[in-house]
């Protein structure tokens, strides 16, 4: 199931006073790959919501729809950092209690920020974590679960970007999202599909660490050899078989960037545009400057900035030598 366009715009409606309306801005580059005719990068700045990412439109999507029973038994999430300060920040300000379970890789920044909000956070294994997802549960916890991705709230939530990139952007060509579980992809590519069927939509992954190329390549989805980067707002073992059925009506494909490009991304908005992404928002601005989603008007869905500052400085530092 995916949201319908009358969900999107409703969605546009139920999270005004949490999520805000972003900016888009072109990406200043004198990079000679943005120097010539024909490719304009975008960045579509959900590095700026009230939680460093675009997380908080789903969950705002959904907690405006919860019962008032539902939100006096409190909520929780499965997250790794993003989707649980979206999660938090929503029931800081209803006053319910908060529950993340967390895997035990998590960055610690994302932790403390987690706590910050007010949320109590549970740190189990990756096979846990990912139980969590499947079961939309965890033994011992109460509370009403708060999906990460896989609901056509969330979804909705996370296409009311489309809704603004396509108001700010009319002719734009293609839009690059970061695949994580999916839910921002499908619900940015569900509204585009009503408006601009001729945009492109594209996953964007990173080497090493992308189940969603796996999938489509073998038309099913696969186990992957993961291996963890700085980039860790996205990529996973597998996708969810629900998520894959959606993406693949969707997507126009997954554009894989290789970690030192992603760096490279980070790095050179930071000194242009002077924002700050995280890892999994600078993958898709990796493969736009690298030429995969075709020339154009291309719009980067930068979505978090939630970046460690020590893991920063290391990026600089390496770019240094």
């Amino acid at each position: 199931m995916l949201p319908t366009l009358d969900d999107i715009r409703a969605a546009a409606t139920a999270i005004e006073g949490a999520a805000i309306r972003t900016p888009l801005l072109r990406l200043d580059a004198t990079d000679e790959r943005l120097t010539g005719e024909g490719l304009e990068v975008y960045l579509k700045l959900e590095n700026l919501q009230p939680i460093g990412a675009f997380k908080i439109r789903g969950a705002a999507n959904v907690m405006a729809r919860m019962s008032p029973a539902d939100l006096e038994r409190g909520v929780v999430t499965a997250s790794a950092g993003n989707m649980a300060q979206g999660v938090a920040w929503q029931a800081r300000r209803l006053g319910v209690p908060c529950t993340v379970i967390c895997p035990e890789s998590a960055p610690e920044t994302k932790i403390q920020a987690i706590e910050k909000l007010g949320a109590r956070v549970l740190r189990v294994t990756y096979e846990e974590w990912w139980s969590a997802f499947e079961r939309r549960s965890h033994p011992g916890v109460q509370g009403t679960f708060v999906h990460a991705f896989d609901d056509p709230l969330v979804m909705a939530g996370n296409g009311t970007i489309a809704l603004e990139i396509l108001e700010d952007l009319p002719d734009v060509d293609a839009i690059l999202t970061p695949w994580g579980g999916g839910g921002l992809t499908c619900g940015v590519a569900a509204a585009v599909r009503e408006l601009k069927p001729g945009c492109r939509v594209y996953a964007a992954e990173v080497a090493g660490a992308a189940p969603l190329a796996a999938a489509l390549d073998a038309g099913s989805p696969q186990v992957i050899d993961y291996e963890p980067s700085f980039v860790d707002g996205i990529g996973s073992k597998t996708v969810f078989p629900q998520m894959f059925e959606r993406a693949r009506r969707l997507v126009a494909g997954s554009l894989v960037a290789e970690v030192a490009e992603v760096s490279e991304a980070l790095l050179l908005m930071l000194e242009r545009n002077h924002t700050l992404a995280e890892g999994a928002g600078a993958a898709p601005v990796a493969s736009a400057l690298a030429g995969r989603a075709g020339r154009g008007k291309i719009a980067c869905v930068v979505s978090g900035g939630n970046i460690d500052l020590d893991e920063l400085v290391e990026l600089v530092e390496q770019r240094g030598v």
